[in-house]
């Protein structure tokens, strides 16, 4: 494929900023604002209370989910079939085994299966990091805006989110 050809498709491609909102269906979880990370290969969803369930048809983990960034007041289950377990590298450098299951992602109204490692990110600025494997060949990242695959309704915001979304600030 020529260089034109390439570009040309990358152009056509739609456009999303270094945060977006999204939603994992499949785990019940109706929208969450993840951090787009082009550096991180695996996503990954703060998950706590894990517990696996072994099963002849193949193992499964249950989980619960704090969808809201900053608040623990609401907690999703949810129940998926373990892919696989990998040694994850953090961006601190600490490596350590974490679950992976496959889900469905929404985003700007398109679906389709992803990866995701599941680890607590309490510590974390975002409850979900969405890395390059979920994204790639479907989306183009533009790290100065936000939200641009939709904004969040404004039952999911908190006063201090209702600002202009192309800001960099952290909301």
């Amino acid at each position: 494929m020529s260089e034109k050809v390439r570009a040309r498709k990358i152009s056509m491609r739609p456009r999303m900023g270094w945060r977006e909102w999204i939603s994992l269906p499949d785990l019940g979880i109706e929208l969450i604002k993840a951090k787009v990370d082009t550096g991180a290969r695996s996503s990954s969803l703060h998950a706590f209370d894990i517990r696996v369930m072994r099963r002849r048809g193949g193992d499964l983990i249950r989980f619960k989910v704090h969808p809201i960034q900053r608040s623990n007041r609401k907690v999703v289950e949810a129940v998926a079939r373990i892919l696989d377990e990998r040694r994850i590298r953090s961006s601190s450098g600490h490596a350590s085994m974490r679950y992976v299951i496959e889900t469905d992602v929404e985003i700007g109204g398109e679906r389709w299966p992803i990866e995701l490692t599941l680890t607590n990110r309490d510590e974390m600025g975002f409850r979900m990091l969405l890395g390059r494997q979920a994204i790639r060949r479907r989306y183009v990242v533009d790290p100065g805006l936000s939200y641009l695959a939709g904004e969040a309704p404004a039952k999911f915001k908190r006063k201090s989110q209702r600002t202009d979304p192309t800001k960099g600030r952290d909301s």
